[in-house]
């Protein structure tokens, strides 16, 4: 029996399961077609190519950079037994994909499923069973939290539902299903990185290409050469040439390592140099269009064919903005960038410093209009316990100490397997869910206020909702004219449509927009 380890408990292993749902039948010769359709006075079928034009069309697109024939081939997978780290770190870290991922929050995790890498490479046998214990025994941190929650989450979710002893049967159902999902979302916090996921993943075939080229540029080489080599695999027995025309095998030698040697130990450092740039805040405002406005008001302008005696710089903003003007500000289908005057708002940028935790980061990044500049873990390690504490568990004096314990544990057992001689790569999938991410994060005022929109809400991830708020917060300050009508989706639809809220039977039971941004989140 491992140390904390249920007697008997075994972490459940095993090789990446890659299976394509949804392919293209012939991609590389569509490619081809298309390329040439650009050239043609018609449109060119995939039946009509020929050999010489794979070869000297191919080449010639391909080598020259004009990829865009390739992307026209997608291909939908189903990913299992891939970890939360490499998904985090390469497979959500760049912006063109789409996933349905299994969610933490929602789904509860009975059995400790992680991975687990080869003995034979990477490490040795005793090095392993290390790693599995302390595997198991973050899962039981996870077992006892959740249990431990779910008194506290019922009284909060009682109190704001107005629940007694003579509410209906359904309602106290509703509230318990609700508290537990509340104690899993928290208690998952000590979980270890390395757990599983199970995704549907789709990709176009030029974005394929890329990641196979770039299955080393992250914290988890290993499992991405494993997994996108499975996937590249897949598309070989459909195309075998859409891969083997062109030879784009994985860089082996990447700038980021180059001066690893300097960088190793040198986390804490760079910690308590970021935190203090955040002066208390989740997440802090370090850059931003000091035109915005104007730019803004002159874009609206350019787009309608107004001058500036007809339309002021605050009446087109008030016109862009306003939801009870703009009936776009009102559509759940977020069709800003469709929407020719919704464009003007491209051209204001805000670039913020965020310190969050690796499980909300990884819901985070998926606003990937948004991007981010995250750290490589590998070159940031801190050998002190460096985690985010959410807000139901400081209220809980007894899960508070267990979920500290958790922390120095992880953090112990990484640290050991470090001095062990195992690699940084491997030892890194036992830190937590909880591990902090600082990062810095940009966009443009259009996809902001999507977000915005989305993580204001009372149902959004506690952190990412704290950074939302943050971010609002000092926009308000550099840019008061553009605030008003940036909120929740109920703060933006009250008195203008229905329904008010748009979560449905999801409705987190306060009433935001009566007082938003005032009004404070309870859970």
């Amino acid at each position: 029996m491992f140390d904390g380890a249920r007697p008997g408990e075994l972490v459940e292993s095993g090789p990446p399961r890659i299976t394509l749902r949804n392919a293209f039948a012939h991609p590389f010769d569509s490619a081809i077609a298309a390329a040439r359709t650009c050239y043609a006075p018609r449109l060119i079928s995939p039946e009509e190519i020929t050999d010489k034009q794979r070869l000297n069309i191919g080449a010639a697109t391909f080598y020259s950079g004009h990829h865009t024939v390739y992307q026209h081939a997608h291909f939908e997978f189903g990913l299992e037994n891939v970890s939360r780290q490499f998904v985090w770190s390469f497979l959500h870290a760049h912006p063109f994909y789409n996933s349905e991922q299994q969610s933490q929050r929602y789904v509860r995790l009975d059995r400790a499923q992680a991975y687990v890498p080869p003995t034979s490479l990477f490490f040795d046998e005793k090095s392993k069973e290390f790693y599995e214990a302390a595997i198991a025994r973050a899962w039981n941190y996870y077992r006892e939290l959740s249990s431990l929650l779910i008194a506290d989450a019922r009284a909060i979710l009682n109190d704001i539902w107005h629940i007694g002893p003579m509410s209906h049967a359904k309602r106290l159902q509703k509230i318990e299903r609700s508290a537990e999902k509340r104690a899993i979302e928290i208690a998952r916090y000590v979980l270890p990185v390395a757990a599983f996921t199970t995704m549907v993943h789709t990709i176009s075939g030029i974005v394929l290409h890329r990641l196979w080229r770039m299955s080393a540029a992250s914290d988890t080489p290993s499992e991405a050469r494993a997994v996108i080599g499975a996937m590249v695999a897949h598309i070989k027995e459909i195309d075998a040439q859409f891969f083997d025309r062109f030879g784009t095998e994985p860089l082996e030698e990447l700038p980021e390592w180059k001066n690893t040697q300097l960088n190793v130990n040198a986390g804490e450092g760079f910690a308590r140099e970021f935190d203090a740039k955040l002066k208390g805040k989740t997440s802090r405002l370090v850059d931003y269009s000091p035109n915005a406005v104007r730019v803004m008001a002159e874009s609206y302008r350019a787009v309608t064919g107004l001058t500036e005696s007809q339309c002021k710089d605050l009446e087109a903003i008030d016109r862009l903005l306003n939801p009870a003007r703009n009936l776009y500000r009102l559509e759940t289908l977020n069709v800003g960038v469709h929407a020719p005057i919704m464009r003007a708002l491209q051209h204001a940028n805000y670039t913020f410093a965020k310190k969050i935790s690796h499980t909300a980061d990884s819901q985070d990044q998926r606003h990937r209009m948004v991007p981010g500049s995250r750290p490589l873990l590998t070159l940031a390690d801190t050998r002190e316990p460096d985690y985010i504490t959410p807000m139901l568990l400081k209220a809980n004096l007894r899960a508070k100490e267990i979920y500290d314990r958790a922390m120095h544990d992880a953090w112990s057992a990484k640290n050991q397997l470090l001095d062990r001689g195992v690699s940084p790569e491997i030892a890194l999938y036992l830190l937590p869910n909880a591990k902090s991410i600082r990062l810095y994060e940009s966009g443009s005022l259009l996809h902001l206020i999507h977000k915005w929109t989305m993580r204001t809400c009372f149902n959004a991830q506690e952190e990412i909702y704290q950074a939302s708020m943050d971010e609002l917060a000092q926009l308000r300050e550099v840019h008061p004219e553009l605030t008003r009508y940036i909120g929740p989706p109920c703060h933006i639809r009250a008195s203008i449509t229905t329904p008010i809220c748009t979560e449905g039977s999801h409705f987190c039971g306060i009433k935001v927009w009566l007082d938003f941004p005032n009004i404070t989140r309870r859970i």
